[in-house]
This record gives structure tokens, C-alpha cells and sequence, in this order.
């Protein structure tokens, strides 16, 4: 039996989206995608369009890149599967617009317990690599991480993609 609510994290290109759409494939139901990416230049909407074209017909996309809680609430139901992808880039959608990182992760991890809906939430891993050499971005990757942290304490499973191959996080 599949986890009713999964954290994929992994680093750029790792496959941590490959693998989150074939989890929730496998799980029968309604397929909710929930996209929090902005197509603000080109480059973002050719990934945008390449990832859509990955998901066939049984797949509904609903944009989601700031109220993203409001969109998993409308969208929640025991027979249906919420992939949200990504969560980096709405905690980054957040951080320029201002609003509250800490309420806002907080009310995340509030509701994906209360979900009737088996939940896939995919994330960068960005605490891997060097400090940031600004406060912008180090209070990004500092903010990601309490996200994720966060995220895989209440998720029933976390998985950790590197090079296309998913490794299960256990408990600690």
C-alpha cells in the first residue's frame, strides 16, 4: 500500500518529478496536478510546457503558485491523488511577494494530515551545496530546509532522488 502522503525531495534534475508522477500513478483515483511554477520567461515556459506534456489526459493541472493551501484544500477527496510540484518554487513565489514563510509552511504542515487525498509533494534538497554569498538567498535555502524538515516529520514517507534513483528515508 502506497503512503498517503509522500515527500520527493532531490536536487535540479535529479528525477525526483519522473518518480513522483509514477508514484502517484500507480495509486488509483482522480489525478490532481497542482503547479506552483510561474512562466515569467522563456526558458521557464518551455520546462512548464515539457512537463505538462509529460501527463497524459487522466490528469487535471490547477495553478496554484501562492495560494497553494487554498488549492490542496479545493482539491482534496478520498478518491483522488494531489501531486504538488514544486514546493521550492511557491516557498520562493512567497519569499518575493513578502508574505510570512513561517505561517505559511506551518499551515502546510497542519493540513496534510487532515487530507482525505493521498498527497506527493516534490522539493529541492538545497542545503547540499555552498552558503549562499547574499541574505536573499541564504534565507531561501534556510527557509527550504525548515520546509522540508518540517514536511518529512508528518509525511507517512520521504524520498530522497539522486541520479533518477529514488532512496526511502527512514525514521530517525
Amino acid at each position: 500500500m502506497t503512503a498517503k502522503s509522500i515527500l520527493i525531495l532531490g536536487g535540479a534534475r535529479s528525477g525526483k518529478s519522473s518518480h513522483a508522477q509514477r508514484i502517484a500513478e500507480s495509486v488509483p483515483g482522480e489525478r490532481i496536478f497542482i503547479a506552483t511554477a510561474q512562466g515569467f520567461d522563456d526558458e521557464m515556459r518551455d520546462r512548464i510546457a515539457r512537463h505538462r506534456a509529460d501527463r497524459d489526459e487522466r490528469w487535471r493541472t490547477v495553478e496554484a503558485p501562492m495560494d497553494l493551501i487554498a488549492a490542496i484544500r479545493a482539491n482534496d477527496g478520498s478518491e483522488r491523488v494531489i501531486l504538488v510540484d514544486c514546493l521550492t518554487l511557491w516557498l520562493s513565489n512567497l519569499l518575493l511577494a513578502e508574505r510570512d514563510l513561517d505561517a505559511e509552511t506551518h499551515a502546510l504542515a497542519a493540513l496534510i494530515p487532515t487530507l482525505g487525498a493521498t498527497i506527493i509533494m516534490v522539493s529541492n534538497e538545497v542545503g547540499l551545496s555552498i552558503v549562499p554569498d547574499n541574505a536573499l538567498a541564504r534565507r531561501f535555502r534556510d527557509a527550504a530546509g525548515t520546509l522540508n524538515q518540517r514536511l518529512a516529520r508528518i509525511c507517512e514517507a520521504a524520498d530522497f532522488v539522486v541520479a533518477g534513483h529514488p532512496i526511502r528515508l527512514g525514521a530517525s
